[in-house]
């Protein structure tokens, strides 16, 4: 199935798409994809005001207080109104059955990730955090690089480690990238676009290279687009 182009959606279509790939992930890796003695979980993380959804809105007339201290009956009356939406965003945790440590985690950048500073440096320093608590990961960008990451989320990260540079090829403007959590680090990059297919990908189990289970990306995503409801797949898949 070729990879949509979710900026043809708002956000809230997006996560209910996020919230199936996590779940597909999940199965795929508990019946048969990991070994015995791991599991994957999908588990909620709260970040720190991820900016999915931002409404400007200029309020309506109301009544107000009719003195004391009370509670409002209406919104404030103010020039403009903001609202962002903080949202609990789902993920894969791989965790090993004899303690229960979470050993991999597998992250699919949502657009609140990529809306403003905070939210990408939220999530940049939350991927930096487990490479350097001994976590592996993997990371799937399926959106377009913004102004904030113009050549995708991997530099930016990479970008904690090393001064040396990164660009995605021309024609293939996302990417997958697994990382290796280790004495040496290692970033294990596949740009992909839209219209493409999704290769499998590594996600790393020890902090040796040979160790590691293939990700069924393709699959999985088939597996959530069906649960996309079908009118927006038609906006996303005109037929």
């Amino acid at each position: 199935m070729p990879i949509h182009d979710w900026t043809r959606v708002d956000a809230g279509v997006f996560h209910h798409f996020h919230g199936f790939y996590i779940a597909a992930m999940c199965r795929a890796l508990n019946h048969g994809g990991l070994p015995p003695d791991h599991y994957a979980m999908a588990e909620q993380v709260a970040g720190p005001g991820t900016p999915d959804v931002l409404a400007l809105r200029v309020p309506t007339e109301g009544p107000g207080n009719e003195g004391g201290v009370a509670l409002a009956v209406a919104p404030p009356k103010v020039w403009l109104e903001e609202e962002v939406y903080s949202r609990r965003t789902k993920q894969v945790t791989v965790r090993r059955t004899s303690g229960d440590e979470v050993v991999a985690v597998i992250e699919i950048v949502s657009p609140g990730n990529k809306s403003s500073r905070h939210g990408l440096r939220s999530f940049v320093a939350k991927a930096v955090e487990y490479l350097n608590s001994g976590v592996h990961l993997l990371i799937a960008d399926l959106l377009p690089p913004s102004p904030r990451d113009p050549e995708g989320i991997h530099p930016v990260i990479w970008g904690e480690y090393t001064d040396t540079s990164f660009a995605l090829p021309a024609d293939r403007r996302l990417s997958l990238v697994s990382y290796l959590s280790a004495e040496r680090k290692r970033a294990f990059v596949e740009p992909v676009a839209v219209g493409g297919t999704l290769p499998d990908m590594p996600l790393f189990l020890t902090p040796t290279p040979e160790r590691y289970v293939n990700v069924p990306l393709e699959r999985t995503y088939t597996e959530a687009w069906n649960e996309v409801p079908r009118r927006w797949q038609q906006v996303l898949a005109p037929e």
